[in-house]
């Protein structure tokens, strides 16, 4: 075995005392080229942990026994080819080229095969507690309890320092910021994170009708089989289950399972699921909110434009002069009421939404004189625009009432017309209507004749 590698620049060492360098990425290279020519393919025994599918099909995971750990990395190409499924906790043999990952100087395995061995400690002792607390019925379904639609204040047990309590609080905040948190701390990671988080679940049981609380949520974010594993504590588990108020789990990630997913009554993938499953009720109904106020509004809109035709045609059928101009005196006064209650309503719509922009924008200090005038402008547009309607109305009415005074019968005689009546009064409007020597009566604009027929002429 050589005791010396050749180094880019030609040595092992600088035997004339000069200055030579090698950069990092050729020293990286060097290793990587080393270890892979002095270690055979070789099958390597431990625990799978860490365990990591790429959207690319490649395996990313570490390799332990009690005392060590090694990064491992097994492409999409050998992957595929396996007989099973990896999972944390996994006990196998790995078929390895010992290598080094240049771009980080990584010491890694380079995985070709995978074959079982048995299950990791961890695993097993998971899977013991999973089957014994099943075998009481602690895991029966029917002991589930259904989620609360509207929760009124919502229990948290986790750190106050994990990312898991920022995500509920992110959550919550985006879909009901109406709702109240109440925070049980507890580690979530330790040697006597199991039996703290049972003991928080259990302070949180004794204090719901103190605090109000009619949810619980016990969240953690994600990890390995390890980070996890208070979370498989059987006292916390217990604690869980004889809780008085329903309780979400959302413990890690997707793929992860604990016992007290299994203990809890509705597991969700995350912590941020977990929020979303006890703010579901509230959102949902703000969105069926919504919806009727947009039918309501739609269905008022659709009635009074019914109404306003059906005005309209009955107005079109009043064909006199006079009650045409009364039905439209009596629309002017009707618009003109509309208009300002309409003008009342949206000036309260304004000063309502003025207060809310007041509410909503005093920690931004936002530049409320400028929204004021706008908001009196647009009050003063409106009542300019009234106060046209109305004058266009009067002024339609004037021209209505000129038309009918020219219609009236006295200023048609005014123009040199008569009215010719017989003897009984009835109007003529023929020469065959009367014969000679009858007596008529002719009305001018300013007084009445009394004459005998000659002769008519028809």
């Amino acid at each position: 075995m050589q005791n010396t590698v050749s180094l880019p620049f030609g040595g092992a060492d600088d035997t004339n005392g000069g200055s030579r360098t090698i950069s990092v990425s050729a020293l990286n290279r060097v290793a990587r080229e080393t270890l892979e020519a002095r270690f055979p393919l070789l099958w390597v025994s431990g625990e799978i942990s860490n365990l990591t599918r790429a959207p690319s099909g490649h395996l990313y995971f570490t390799l332990k026994d009690a005392q060590a750990q090694v990064r491992c990395t097994m492409w999409r190409n050998r992957a595929q080819l396996l007989p099973f499924r990896p999972e944390n906790g996994m006990r196998v043999d790995a078929r390895s080229v010992v290598t080094l990952y240049e771009a980080r100087g990584d010491f890694q395995l380079s995985v070709e095969a995978l074959r079982q061995t048995g299950q990791g400690n961890l695993f097993e002792a998971f899977l013991h507690l999973k089957e014994k607390l099943a075998a009481e019925g602690l895991f029966d379904p029917a002991a589930k309890r259904e989620l609360p639609p509207y929760p009124r204040r919502i229990g948290v047990v986790t750190s106050s320092a994990a990312a898991a309590w920022k995500d509920v609080l992110a959550a919550l905040q985006r879909r009901a910021p109406h709702l109240e948190v109440v925070l049980y701390p507890s580690p979530v990671q330790g040697a006597d994170a199991g039996a703290r988080l049972a003991e928080a679940v259990r302070t949180a049981d004794a204090r719901a009708a103190e605090d109000g609380i009619d949810l619980l949520l016990v969240v953690r974010g994600g990890g390995s089989i390890e980070d996890l594993w208070a979370f498989n504590d059987e006292a916390l588990a217990r604690a869980i289950r004889a809780c008085t108020v329903p309780v979400v789990s959302g413990v890690g990630h997707e793929t992860d399972f604990t016992i007290a997913d299994f203990a809890a009554d509705v597991r969700a993938a995350t912590p941020t699921g977990a929020a979303e499953l006890a703010s579901a009720g509230y959102h949902a109904a703000r969105a069926r909110v919504g919806e009727i106020e947009r039918s309501l509004s739609a269905g008022m809109e659709r009635r009074l434009h019914g109404l306003a035709q059906r005005l309209d045609r009955a107005a079109l059928r009043l064909v006199h002069p006079r009650e045409r101009l009364g039905l439209a005196r009596e629309r002017s006064e009707r618009l003109a009421a509309r208009l300002g209650a309409a003008m009342t309503r949206r000036l309260e719509r304004l000063e309502g939404a003025r207060r809310v922009l007041e509410l909503r924008l005093v920690a931004r200090k936002p530049d409320l004189r400028r929204e004021m005038e706008r908001c009196v402008r647009a009050a003063q547009r409106l009542g300019a625009a009234g106060e046209q309607l109305v004058q266009r109305r009067a002024e339609r009415i004037a021209a209505l009432a000129t038309h009918l005074q020219h219609l009236a019968p006295q200023a048609v005689l005014a123009r040199g017309y008569s009215i010719t009546r017989d003897a009984d009064g009835r109007i003529l409007r023929a020469a065959d209507e009367t014969t000679a020597g009858e007596e008529i009566s002719v009305e001018l604009a300013i007084g009445r004749l009394r004459a005998i027929v000659n002769s008519t002429e028809a």
